[in-house]
């Protein structure tokens, strides 16, 4: 009796084996993670604050102080490649006196074509374009003579996506403003600045 029973269970698991083997196997994979999991299409509004560090042609000074501003721009995505647009505004401490002149940037704007490269939640860019900003020249005597000028400026920076509407950028830009005749100096005097910035932007 118990050869029958342990025959009986040798034939069932047998059977068990051989319906096991018929099953299809698992397929193991990885998934891919496509390089940018993020949108950047679209417009967008914020904020920067940074520091402006320049000099004066033909003249001494060299002005610098802190720097803030509004940026508002549009991007446009492809694949990986975002291309866009930029306008930014920007009040500016940027001062220096050496006897007998002062030079100030008061303020200055820029508006620039931008494009680089969407990685996941980063976006890796250059932006080049037009710049326009104030240069104030005085001297010991109270006179005051102002310049508005036109020039060019670019840059590069690195904006990181926080959530679906935020974002946040390190910036760093070349500023030229050109030059133009002051009074009080008797020459040309132009201003170029480096400006370095942190900024955040809501997407709409």
């Amino acid at each position: 009796m118990r050869s029958v029973v342990f025959a009986a269970a040798c034939a069932v698991m047998l059977a068990g084996a051989a319906s096991a083997a018929d099953l299809p196997r698992p397929y193991y994979y990885s998934p891919v993670i496509p390089a940018s999991s993020y949108g950047w299409t679209g417009p967008y509004l914020g904020g920067n604050l940074g520091y402006e560090w320049g000099t004066t042609s033909n003249n001494p000074t060299r002005p610098s102080g802190f720097e803030g501003g509004l940026q508002a721009g549009y991007n446009w995505q492809t694949g990986q490649l975002v291309f866009g647009g930029e306008a930014d505004l920007q009040l500016s401490g940027a001062n220096d006196t050496v006897a007998p002149w002062k030079f100030t940037n008061p303020w200055f704007g820029t508006l620039r074509a931008r494009g680089g490269v969407a990685v996941n939640h980063f976006l890796i860019y250059g932006t080049l374009g037009f710049a326009v900003g104030e240069l104030q020249a005085e001297t010991f005597s109270l006179q005051t003579e102002s310049r508005t000028n036109v020039g060019w400026t670019g840059g590069a920076g690195v904006e990181m996506a926080l959530n679906q509407n935020w974002s946040a950028k390190i910036e760093y830009l070349y500023l030229n403003l050109g030059s133009s005749n002051f009074t009080v100096t008797g020459v040309n005097n132009g201003f170029s600045a480096s400006v370095i910035r942190t900024g955040i932007n809501y997407h709409f």
